[in-house]
């Protein structure tokens, strides 16, 4: 009965640890070219629009906490007060709430503010 009982502890022991943080440590790093700056149109709207501006979030009529993505100029203001680029790096109040976006894609809207929020 011990042993059966050690080796269900050690399966499950086994079992929680494969599953922990193995996104993180999976993901590769982010290589930005430094002669290249990042601009709304080119490297951020798709980010915007597939992750945030999506039906039921900040889009429409009645977006979500009244905050639209629907155009450069909503979405600058908000990475301009530090909401959007805080709560993308929120890990425990994230937005998208399912999850922080991976690193890369973090980083390509934390580039686009030391670039200056350039549109075009």
């Amino acid at each position: 009965m011990k042993k059966l009982n050690l080796t269900l502890l050690l399966a499950l022991s086994i079992s929680i640890m494969s599953c922990s943080s193995s996104e993180v440590s999976s993901e590769d790093p982010v290589v930005i070219d430094p002669t290249t700056k990042v601009t709304y149109e080119k490297d951020v709207k798709n980010i915007i629009n597939n992750s945030c501006a999506v039906s039921g979030c900040h889009t429409g009529s009645s977006p979500a906490a009244g905050i639209a993505f629907n155009t450069y100029n909503q979405v600058r203001s908000q990475a301009e007060n530090g909401n959007l680029i805080g709560r993308i790096n929120s890990g425990s109040n994230p937005m998208p709430p399912t999850g922080l976006l991976p690193t890369s894609t973090r980083s390509i809207i934390d580039q686009w503010k030391a670039d200056g929020f350039l549109e075009n």
